[in-house]
């Protein structure tokens, strides 16, 4: 080897080691951040505060047609918990995004598998570093809060505008995605990347979609000035669906084979794979028969460190990767600790009020 490729393969060597630290850094020090400034002293989730949780079954299906998989055994079944929730604010009749977690386990914690999955069919941001961009950039007040970021990244409103839902009927009727594929191991050994996403098991069509959104209307998430609905209206609507048969939903996974050779873009979650090539599969039906009470589902948590090795996370190399997100959320724990603690030395934190102010992020009605 010449001493000309000898310097250039330490080169990159070195430039490959700073970039993984700085990832590192950047990670646990915005799961500190999150930990002194939030979830500690004010007792909060990193954004999705408003939600409501339920129990029930999750069962893989019978006849798979994705690639045979060890934890995925055709029939298995899992007690399992879910979370509904809505991304900031704590009015549900808001332009918000809205998210659906499942474990596959009825603990709060403990659990084989994890999956977190928000509407939309792309992201707000595709990266650990734009996604501080986006924290940096926010500027809430009374329902307007990321009109800088937008304007200066348009595949950030893009993504707001596919992904935000005002008004929907019910948490059960939306499509939620985990856009940010994952590893995928199957019997056969090969490498193969997946994605994941949810739906209601009768497949009913969407509600909550806005066509043809302004970029003033994808800013301002208020609530209409002619609405009618009260701030709990979705967790009340979930809570009464219980008595009435529960909620029933179809997990889907799409699977594509890794290659030495892959080109980044395949991991950008605002890249939706081809499903022509990549068709989604039946993986499993979920059936919620209860909600959770209101501390159980505070508690209730969710970790993508919950995951077999051969369905977990994508290595990430820098702050500019696609997978650094998923990275970076996998080192967020420390936030969780932090909130769980809060809990038990100051309590939990009421229920959200419905007499309280609208447009509105915490609990004390401030913006």
């Amino acid at each position: 080897m010449s001493k000309t490729s000898i310097i250039g393969f330490l080169y990159a060597t070195i430039k490959a080691a700073i970039n993984k630290a700085l990832l590192w850094l950047l990670s646990i020090g915005f799961s500190i951040g999150l930990s002194i400034f939030l979830s500690f002293p004010h007792r909060y989730r990193m954004s999705h505060n408003n939600g409501i949780a339920g129990r029930g079954r999750v069962r893989i299906v019978e006849e798979p047609t994705f690639p045979p998989h060890d934890f995925f055994e055709p029939g298995r079944s899992f007690d399992c918990r879910i979370r509904h929730a809505s991304a900031t604010f704590l009015d549900d009749a808001m332009n918000c995004i809205r998210s659906f977690s499942i474990k596959f386990s009825n603990h709060w914690w403990d659990s084989p598998f994890d999956i977190e999955m928000n509407t939309g069919t792309i992201n707000l941001f595709w990266s650990a570093a734009s996604f501080m961009k986006f924290g940096k950039l926010r500027k809430q007040q009374w329902g307007v809060e990321y009109h800088d970021y937008y304007r200066i990244y348009p595949q950030g409103i893009l993504g707001a505008q596919l992904s935000l839902r005002r008004n929907p009927i019910s948490f059960q009727n939306l499509r939620y995605q985990a856009l940010t594929p994952y590893r995928f191991v199957g019997k056969d050994g090969i490498n193969r990347y997946a994605k994941y996403r949810t739906m209601p098991l009768d497949k009913a069509p969407e509600t909550g979609i806005t066509p043809n959104m302004s970029d003033w209307d994808t800013c301002s998430q208020r609530i209409l000035p002619t609405e009618t609905r009260g701030r709990n209206y979705l967790k009340d609507e979930y809570k009464q669906r219980m008595t009435n048969g529960g909620a029933h939903y179809l997990m889907q996974i799409q699977v594509r084979i890794a290659s030495d050779d892959d080109n980044p873009e395949i991991f950008n979650n605002q890249l939706p794979w081809d499903e022509e090539i990549f068709p989604w599969h039946d993986l499993a039906v979920v059936d919620i028969t209860e909600t959770l009470p209101w501390k159980e589902s505070l508690k209730t948590s969710f970790s993508l460190n919950h995951m077999p090795k051969n369905l977990g996370i994508i290595p990430a190399k820098s702050i500019f990767d696609y997978n650094s997100l998923n990275y970076m959320r996998s080192h967020s724990e420390m936030a969780r600790k932090a909130r769980l603690l809060s809990y038990r030395i100051f309590g939990y934190p009421p229920e959200i009020p419905d007499d309280d102010n609208r447009n509105v992020s915490d609990w004390n009605g401030k913006s």
